[in-house]
């Protein structure tokens, strides 16, 4: 039978683009459906999103020939700290510092624009003769049964061997393959925006843990950070709706003045916030990436950097089946992914949420007891390195293309 590509993935985003040009190099031909249009997959001016790379992910972009033109665009995350307050207040005396000089590899990570990297991907998809991106296409039915086949909004089907799901929290791919999601609510929102300030950050990501919810300030390149503040869903509500002054004004006590007077730069964003993760990332022709296979809190800035690590992962399994004359779309291999990533997945969510559960109260007794945690686990170099080396994506057991090595 002859099918449009050997894969159909569903999502334009960043995960599906980055495994369709995985695929590529391994010689699989793919179908990339996107459903927002061209036109609204990136913009020329910075609209306030960002990502943070772990240097595992960087690598990943490298083996895709991506890195190179977009290190100069990136910022360096040379420092993290970590600190227990409350607004208007000050950090806690006991913190958590990692360097990077630790380590022997180099930065943890970088921040990245999402126009950057979004149209990075774009332009390499586009100049991928194996690769066939549908912008504006919404899939509406599919049938995995003997193999994989997609409806779209138009009437359109198109067909494949394998079917691939990076549609997001609410992956319609799961949802038609009745694959259900565990999780909960945190009661929190996620404010997301750009400042820039008046004196530099030096590399330097910071979070602060205050009992709403923690904020992160993460160095962007310049006088520039993005920022992820969570609130309850009330606040959070209350700060959206306000003017521009309004909400710098509730900022800057969270904030405070270390980087000097502030201004915001591009647009708000907000997001609720809670863990879902899929209770299964494979199915008959069908395997689940990124956040339609999970999606946990932002607290360790983790979200992308699984998505990409299922990406290095599952284009592995698919190269070395086919390398070995399997059916690469069997379920036998696709629970090989399965098995390789659900077990990271779940134990970095159990980790966020039991980590956003501890620090996001105002308890003195946990208070006490978590500054001390910060505090013992800062003095012992051993247990420090080990979380740099977390923190860069460098633990466990790495696919290759996370490793900067060809498939």
């Amino acid at each position: 039978m002859a099918h449009d590509a050997d894969i159909l993935i569903v999502g334009g985003g960043l995960n599906g683009p980055c495994l369709a040009l995985a695929l590529s190099q391994a010689g699989f031909s793919t179908v990339v459906l996107d459903a927002l249009s061209t036109e609204n997959r990136g913009a020329d001016a910075f609209d306030g999103r960002s990502y943070a790379l772990a240097l595992a992910s960087t690598r990943l972009l490298a083996a895709l020939d991506l890195w190179d033109d977009l290190v100069a665009q990136a910022q360096p995350i040379l420092e993290i700290t970590a600190s227990d307050g409350r607004a208007g207040e000050g950090p806690s005396p006991f913190f958590l510092h990692f360097d990077h000089a630790e380590i022997e590899e180099g930065p943890m990570g970088h921040m990245i624009e999402d126009r950057y990297l979004r149209q990075a991907l774009l332009a390499a998809m586009e100049a991928d003769p194996r690769i066939t991106h549908r912008p504006g296409a919404r899939a509406t039915a599919q049938d995995t049964a003997t193999g994989a086949s997609v409806t779209l909004e138009d009437g359109t089907t198109l067909s494949g061997r394998l079917l691939v799901g990076a549609d997001g929290r609410q992956s319609g791919t799961a949802a038609r393959a009745g694959i259900k999601r565990t999780g909960w609510e945190y009661g929190q929102t996620a404010l997301v925006c750009a400042i820039a300030h008046e004196k530099p950050h030096n590399g330097i990501a910071h979070q602060f843990f205050m009992p709403p919810g923690p904020l992160a300030i993460l160095p962007l390149p310049g006088n520039r950070s993005s920022i992820v503040w969570s609130e309850t869903h009330a606040a959070a509500a209350k700060l959206t709706a306000m003017d521009d002054a309004g909400y710098l004004d509730h900022l800057r006590p969270r904030f405070g003045d270390f980087l000097g007077e502030i201004r915001l730069e591009g647009r708000r964003f907000s997001y609720p916030l809670g863990l879902s993760l899929a209770n299964r990332f494979v199915a008959p022709h069908l395997a689940l990436v990124g956040d339609a296979a999970h999606g946990v809190h932002p607290i360790a800035g983790q979200g992308l950097n699984l998505g990409f690590r299922d990406v290095a992962a599952l284009a592995e399994v698919l190269t070395d089946a086919r390398r070995r004359g399997e059916d690469f779309a069997a379920l036998d291999v696709l629970e090989r992914y399965q098995s390789w990533r659900r077990f990271d997945t779940a134990a970095l969510a159990a980790a966020t949420d039991a980590f956003n559960r501890l620090f996001s109260n105002d308890n003195p007794v946990l208070r006490g007891a978590r500054d001390l945690g910060l505090g013992v686990v800062n003095a012992l170099p051993g247990i420090r390195r080990r979380f740099i080396r977390e923190a860069a994506g460098l633990a466990g057991d790495l696919p290759r293309l996370l490793q900067g090595r060809p498939l």
